[in-house]
């Protein structure tokens, strides 16, 4: 299938009238609620334990016909433990994902939702474009593509995101996780044979809705612009901290995990930089989650 047939663009939205957003207590889903706060769009946000992915009479309820846009930034996102319990993950992932946009399908709502970059298997060299074979090696992974299959089947009218290495000045990240340990100790092991494109949550949001009113529907892929490893990113980190901390580099052998993670995920987004225009440097992205207050 060529990448045509992946997204397209129609004519462009003026801004929603009022948003659902699914998830709002996690980064993503905060980020959204800031932003349409700001915006001055009315909006309505839910998360557990009123709304549960795995409890479908909370979806049907909470998904009404009040919303011209419907933002799930709800998900399974524990990457191991998804070994573990891989029809939890789907359930979350896949077939929650599935009623949600059977929802807005009969509601003529627009679904905007969030994939990964762990739906590729990591083998390339160049960043993965939007029809890039979906191979992926974890369960995660795998639960993330059944989603977007089944998205895909279900209903035309949505924007379904693909990013990669999320962060925020709240929440549970890689970044605030290395603002701490930085704090605390005078020498760090990172792996950096993983490369790909840390996305900020709150540039993601502005992002996605960027997408929105310029007409986007289908498969998109959206990041900051650049790309790097987990220890290049831990060195940014560091110096945009002005730690004297000491980051060695590391292989991925040095912290076995229950999932393995694919070693090149960069993610390409020339279409996307197309339609809304360039994509901000990942390392401001790094500054704006170590101090928001400034950026």
């Amino acid at each position: 299938m060529s990448a045509k047939a992946w997204q397209r663009v129609e004519s462009p939205h003026e801004m929603p009238r009022r948003v659902l957003v699914l998830g709002s207590t996690g980064m993503v889903g905060k980020a959204w609620c800031n932003l349409l706060r700001d915006q001055g769009i009315d909006y309505a946000s839910a998360s557990r334990p009123e709304f549960d992915l795995c409890n479908p009479d909370s979806i049907n309820a909470t998904v009404n016909d009040s919303f011209d846009l419907v933002v799930n930034a709800a998900a399974w996102t524990d990457v191991d433990g998804a070994e573990s319990d891989e029809s939890g993950a789907n359930q979350g992932n896949a077939y929650a994902l599935e009623q949600i946009a059977q929802r807005c399908a009969e509601l003529n709502a627009t679904l905007i939702t969030y994939s990964t970059d762990y739906v590729f298997n990591g083998c390339e060299k160049s960043p993965y474009a939007i029809d890039s074979p979906i191979e992926p090696i974890n369960a995660y992974g795998r639960s993330k593509a059944l989603g977007e299959s089944l998205l895909r089947q279900t209903y035309e009218n949505h924007i379904m995101i693909r990013t990669s290495w999320v962060h925020a000045p709240w929440g549970n990240n890689f970044v605030l996780t290395m603002r701490s340990l930085m704090s605390n100790r005078d020498e760090l092991h990172v792996v950096n044979d993983q490369r790909g494109r840390p996305s900020q949550a709150i540039s993601l949001a502005r992002g996605s809705l960027e997408l929105y009113t310029h007409g986007a529907l289908g498969t998109w892929h959206l990041t900051d612009a650049g790309e790097c490893t987990w220890h290049g990113l831990a060195c940014e980190i560091r110096d945009t901290l002005d730690s004297s901390c000491i980051v060695h580099p590391c292989s991925s052998d040095a912290f076995p995990r229950p999932a393995s993670r694919p070693g090149y995920s960069t993610l390409c987004i020339e279409q996307t930089e197309s339609l809304i225009g360039p994509r901000t440097d990942w390392r401001q992205g790094v500054q704006g989650s170590l101090f928001p207050e400034i950026t």
